[in-house]
């Protein structure tokens, strides 16, 4: 243990020696790699653990925790999360890893599913102007009458409820710090003084946003521009949507080449068609998420963003003109074969394929080379709980959330600044299906050693390909040999 830890060390300081200190944003990561190397040994550990729980399988000593996801085995195996919500502000991954969001201020109870200013209310916690864990008394649908701008430092903890967050403008994060939003849905937003985002993200820096999930909206379901940097999306569910996801303003703003925005763990659902997400300037992370489906593209970009996309799983529709998984915009062929997009141990399905460009083996992508991503084999276990989870207090599971939610009870709470009041029973509207279809074949490309799960051997090439012409690895018939013997 201590070389291991001897090990690390040194690694660290490395990455930090190796930095180049160019910000053009306050809170730009000095070394964007260092965080993708962060990323990956966080999922290493957390599928290490699950293994290790695995063996008590034959004699029924089996736990459902942990999963394999690090964020959810950071708080979720603890049947007592609810008594320590604020543990989920330590349990962020990539670039938007430190959001504090309301850590260490009051809790603050949504009694009242009304859009007014007034206490109990969602719209009044999120304008007060201190930190806040903001959590509901029940199941609630919220309907907005105008957009609802959050402050700084604020939590949106819909655990141990449905919440459905619907209407004008939807949530606006403006010139703001340290948000996170966590376990909501939000989907029908429509133009109220902005474009109808399911969350607009502004100018705006160390923003988490996790397990919610989000459908038909008017204009994008996340957008994160003008200069936003430090964020990350992840265990997210989208579907029913055409642009999913917007991250950079324009191709003229060139405050967002500072901007730094991991895309992790999410599933990209039914009916969505492009943008997930559609990049500009800066540094984007995408690791381990599942696209089920697109109509379009995948994953775009224009002005010369840097794409690093590993362990994902890409399975490309059966039009056969939208097997690409990806997509450049506005400039000549001459112009983007010299951008970064790179593609390492993603898992290529239905034909689907990812076109990279970049010299590919550029200071940027050794910088944090150590430890390799995640294999794409393991996106059904990373992925089986994105979205909204109905976690129940008490337990260290969840489940399906449920098509009917149950309404709100009467639950005696005292909100910030009053009195104890009872909150009213309200009725969240249907939710979505996560229903997904099943694919087929065998051949997998390069990869190594996947029969233990705590043994991360090197991707080689572009990625790993499902129902191709390409002969299989001979680490599958390595993998086979360990698990016989």
């Amino acid at each position: 243990m201590l070389y291991i830890l001897f090990f690390c060390l040194l690694s660290f300081l490395s990455s930090l020696t190796n930095a180049t200190f160019n910000l053009t944003l306050l809170h730009q990561h000095p070394d964007p790699e260092a965080v993708v190397q962060e990323v990956q040994w966080r999922l290493k550990e957390s599928l290490s653990r699950r293994h290790l729980m695995g063996f008590h399988e034959k004699d029924q000593t089996m736990v459902a925790c942990p999963t394999g996801n690090p964020v959810d085995d950071c708080w979720r195996c603890d049947p007592n999360w609810a008594s320590n919500r604020e543990k989920l502000a330590d349990c962020g991954i990539g670039f938007g890893r430190n959001a504090l969001g309301g850590k260490g201020g009051p809790t603050y109870v949504v009694t009242d599913n009304s859009d007014t200013l007034k206490p109990g209310t969602l719209r009044y916690g999120v304008s007060l102007n201190q930190p806040l864990w903001i959590i509901f008394s029940g199941d609630m649908n919220i309907r907005l009458k105008e957009k609802l701008m959050l402050t700084s430092f604020k939590t949106i903890d819909g655990r141990g409820s449905i919440i459905h967050i619907v209407g004008a403008g939807c949530l606006i994060l403006d010139q703001v710090s340290n948000v996170i939003i966590h376990n909501v849905h939000i989907h029908e937003c429509v133009p109220v003084e902005s474009d109808g985002d399911g969350i607009t993200i502004m100018g705006s820096t160390r923003i988490w946003v996790d397990h919610c999930t989000l459908s038909r909206c008017t204009d994008g379901l996340i957008d994160v521009t003008l200069g936003s940097t430090a964020v990350t999306i992840s265990n997210n569910y989208f579907s029913h949507h055409d642009k999913v996801m917007l991250l950079g303003h324009n191709d003229n703003y060139v405050a967002d080449s500072g901007m730094q925005v991991t895309v992790a763990l999410n599933h990209f659902g039914e009916g969505l068609e492009q943008r997930m997400p559609r990049c500009r300037h800066g540094y984007f992370h995408i690791v381990n998420n599942d696209y089920t489906q697109w109509g379009i593209y995948a994953v775009g970009g224009s002005a010369k963003p840097t794409i690093n996309s590993q362990g994902n799983r890409y399975m490309a529709p059966r039009n056969p003109y939208a097997k690409e998984v990806t997509r450049r915009m506005d400039t000549e062929e001459t112009q983007w074969v010299k951008w970064d997009w790179r593609t390492e141990g993603d898992m290529l399905v239905n034909g689907a394929f990812f076109v990279p460009s970049g010299d590919g083996a550029g200071v940027k992508y050794e910088l944090a080379s150590s430890t390799e991503p995640k294999s794409a084999l393991m996106i059904d276990q990373l992925t089986m709980n994105a979205g909204v989870m109905d976690v129940v207090k008490g337990t260290s599971t969840s489940g399906p959330v449920p098509t009917t939610p149950i309404g709100g009870g009467s639950v005696p709470i005292i909100p910030i600044g009053g009195k104890p009041v009872t909150g009213p029973g309200t009725d969240a509207g249907s939710g979505t299906g996560t229903s997904t279809g099943t694919s087929t074949g065998t051949g997998v490309g390069s990869g190594t050693d996947q029969g233990t799960g705590a043994s991360w051997g090197p991707f080689v090439g572009g990625g790993m390909v499902y129902r191709s012409s390409a002969p299989p690895s001979p680490y599958i018939f390595l993998y086979f040999l360990l698990v016989i013997l």
